[in-house]
């Protein structure tokens, strides 16, 4: 079997030290973790990890099996890239002065479909949602011109297919 990537849901009740334990089902495998994001989920009280691996669909399968011992894991669910629906996020802090001064950063802003969230007397902050390979596209156009800060989010993703983990919780009140 070959690796590929696999983005995996993890429904769960919000308690302390289950992204500990979480974690450290990757570190028994040896199995690096490329991205992960945290939020509320679309069920009250549920959260949902987006985990993002880069493996064998048959290690994938474990994983999922044992995250789903965890006792605060309601279900977890994995998709290929192909399955899902996602974005990243990513955050630019540039030098005010090359907003005026280099008419490029404007055109480069605006063919990347990136948006200008703030600007100060001495910085400006350039906001990029869209794939990994469109934000690292963005980062080597901008590079030349001097970052001061760049930050990325996680991975966050929708599945295509229905994920039936509503009509489960359904059953357990």
């Amino acid at each position: 079997m070959e690796d590929k990537t696999f983005t995996i849901s993890v429904y769960s009740e919000n308690n302390v030290g289950l992204l500990n334990r979480i974690s450290g089902i990757f570190l028994k495998r040896h199995i690096n973790i490329l991205s992960l994001n945290v939020s509320e989920s679309e069920i009250e009280n549920v959260s949902r990890f987006i985990i993002v691996v880069n493996t064998t669909e048959k290690w994938v399968q474990n994983i999922v099996g044992q995250i789903e011992k965890q006792i605060d894991v309601i279900k977890a669910f994995y998709h290929t890239d192909e399955e899902t629906i996602f974005l990243e996020n990513a955050l630019f802090k540039i030098a005010s002065n090359l907003l005026f001064d280099e008419k490029q950063i404007q055109n480069i802003i605006k063919e990347s479909q990136s948006t200008i969230v703030t600007v100060s007397r001495d910085f400006f902050v350039i906001s990029k949602s869209g794939r990994r390979s469109e934000i690292e596209e963005l980062y080597e156009k901008i590079k030349p011109y001097g970052i001061m800060q760049f930050v990325r989010s996680g991975r966050i993703s929708v599945s295509k297919q229905k994920m039936e983990i509503s009509a489960l919780l359904e059953t357990f009140k």
